[in-house]
């Protein structure tokens, strides 16, 4: 797929950037798009941009301001909690933002000529959100193509992966030490290792320490 063109829907986090990555060695020519959601912290689209600007990736950042207005939730609004009751969806889900992200996303990818997406939803290591599910993706796919007449590819290298597994992919890409210390994922607008208390934090660290102690293994 040298020869094809891609969009990679990219935040500036440790599953994005991976994904940038991969992306970048699939693809002849890649494109990024951030959002701007009024999320929690700014600094998530001015990691992103850096982070384009440096990996010389052309960068767009298209305006979802009217997803904040319409559903409130703990990444947009300071004084909604952080929390996950089992059973209940996190507060950080954010209702329609993969569907409204990626169609965009197809909007932009058809007028520039590409047919490739590429998103960092998982179904292995996430939060409970649905629309981070293959069927949802899938569905997706098909409806894109439905709807714009246009052969569209979603992709998601990390679908089926661990954290652990994600690290070990961006080590194997060789962008394991630029991923570590240049991403944001934290909820707390902590870049790098972040807070290590939120639970993309949590989540991320334990990813890293199980690889970590797998590298090592395999090591010794």
């Amino acid at each position: 797929m040298k020869n094809e063109k891609a969009v990679v829907v990219f935040s500036g986090g440790q599953d994005s950037t991976t994904c940038l990555f991969w992306a970048l060695k699939t693809f002849k020519e890649v494109e990024a798009v951030t959002f701007n959601y009024n999320q929690r912290h700014k600094l998530e689209i001015e990691v992103a941009a850096s982070i384009a600007k440096d990996l010389g990736i052309k960068h767009t950042v298209l305006d979802m301001s009217l997803l904040n207005q319409l559903a409130p939730n703990a990444l947009t609004r300071s004084d909604i909690q952080i929390k996950h009751k089992e059973g209940e969806l996190p507060s950080t889900f954010v209702d329609g933002r993969n569907l409204l992200f990626l169609s965009f996303a197809a909007v932009l990818a058809k007028q520039s000529g590409a047919r490739h997406l590429v998103t960092g939803v998982c179904e292995t290591d996430f939060s409970g959100y649905p629309d981070c599910r293959d069927v949802f993706i899938k569905s997706l796919n098909v409806t894109l193509n439905l709807a714009m007449d246009y052969q569209f590819v979603i992709h998601t290298p990390l679908m089926w992966l661990n954290k652990a597994e994600t690290w070990k992919l961006a080590d194997e890409l060789g962008a394991f030490e630029f991923v570590r210390n240049r991403t944001l994922t934290c909820y707390n607008g902590i870049i790098a290792d972040g807070c290590g208390e939120c639970p993309a934090c949590i989540l991320r660290k334990r990813g890293l320490e199980q690889y970590l102690a797998e590298k090592e293994r395999g090591n010794a």
